[in-house]
């Protein structure tokens, strides 16, 4: 646990918002989280989101682009452009994802983006990942 002002002025390697409703409503709600999310952003660092957040926390903040991907509810893939059908899309410094059935190829993704290809390999053998 840390402070929100030390926490908002740290620089993450990566920062990542579970899904779910009402959860990323109160994620959109944060400001801490905003603070954050919008640092990252302008620094080039990576971030990523899962289920409802691309679309309620990322796409109503202007943090994501074209191609992303989110919950395929009608309702949050209107948020985003041109989203993708995607389990897992990558746009620049932005991962995606879709929901709880995708959750382990999101996890793998960006483990490989913090720690390389061969070690997501590990990880996928060990997992019964294919």
């Amino acid at each position: 646990d840390i402070r929100h002002e030390e926490a908002i002025n740290t620089n993450w390697d990566l920062v990542v918002l579970p899904g779910g409703m009402p959860g990323a409503n109160h994620l959109r709600d944060s400001k801490v989280l905003s603070e954050i999310l919008e640092k990252q952003a302008r620094d080039g660092g990576k971030y990523a989101a899962i289920c409802a957040a691309p679309a309620v926390v990322l796409a109503e903040k202007g943090l994501v682009g074209e191609g992303a991907t989110c919950y395929p509810a009608p309702h949050f893939r209107a948020k985003l452009v041109n989203p993708t059908d995607e389990a897992v899309a990558v746009t620049g410094q932005v991962t995606t994802s879709k929901g709880p059935g995708t959750a382990i190829k999101f996890a793998l993704e960006l483990g490989e983006q913090l720690f390389g290809k061969e070690v997501r390999e590990k990880i996928e053998k060990e997992m019964l990942v294919s």
